[in-house]
């Protein structure tokens, strides 16, 4: 929980504004999320890589993230995502639990590609991250496409990244 409250302070994030788990593998995303047709399809056309798969919790799930602010309800679904970049990945599979991802900008600002554009940013910021881990240079890219699947029959595009789903079959 103080992690999370963290996370959202640093980041000066909207308490109301989820974040999304990052885990290793399909697998260890179905043990937290009612898995589905659409989420399998869409799981092995583009995962890993930049989309994120919104999905109601499991009732069984292990525990998850807590609400950053106590007045906050828990959220009944989960924004998963698995990552192309190998750091990102060695972290999840390391850690062996999911792990909570967003961008790493102060919130509104632009996306940083460097660990110095993450330093350049935060250094007028009254909290700081506590540690920055250099991935190296990251290609600019659009975020990733946020698919919400929390309607049995409904699919909804949140936000639009430069994947495009539309196409994929039900």
């Amino acid at each position: 929980p103080a992690a999370i409250k963290k996370l959202f302070a640093v980041k000066t994030r909207p308490l109301d504004q989820p974040v999304s788990a990052l885990f290793p593998s399909i697998e260890e995303a179905k043990k937290y999320v009612e898995w589905n047709d659409r989420a399998e399809g869409l799981a092995q056309s583009h995962l890993p890589g930049p989309l994120t798969l919104i999905l109601p919790l499991r009732k069984n799930a292990p525990p998850i993230f807590p609400t950053p602010h106590p007045y906050l309800s828990p959220s009944p679904n989960l924004a998963i995502r698995l990552s192309s970049h190998p750091l990102a990945m060695e972290l999840a599979t390391r850690f062996g639990k999911p792990l909570s991802t967003t961008s790493a900008n102060l919130h509104g600002k632009p996306n940083p590609y460097t660990a110095q554009e993450i330093e350049r940013q935060f250094a007028p910021a009254l909290m700081q991250p506590d540690l920055i881990l250099d991935g190296g240079n990251l290609p600019a890219t659009p975020p990733s496409t946020i698919i919400d699947l929390t309607q049995r029959d409904e699919t909804r595009t949140r936000r639009q990244g430069n994947l495009s789903v539309d196409s994929d079959p039900p």
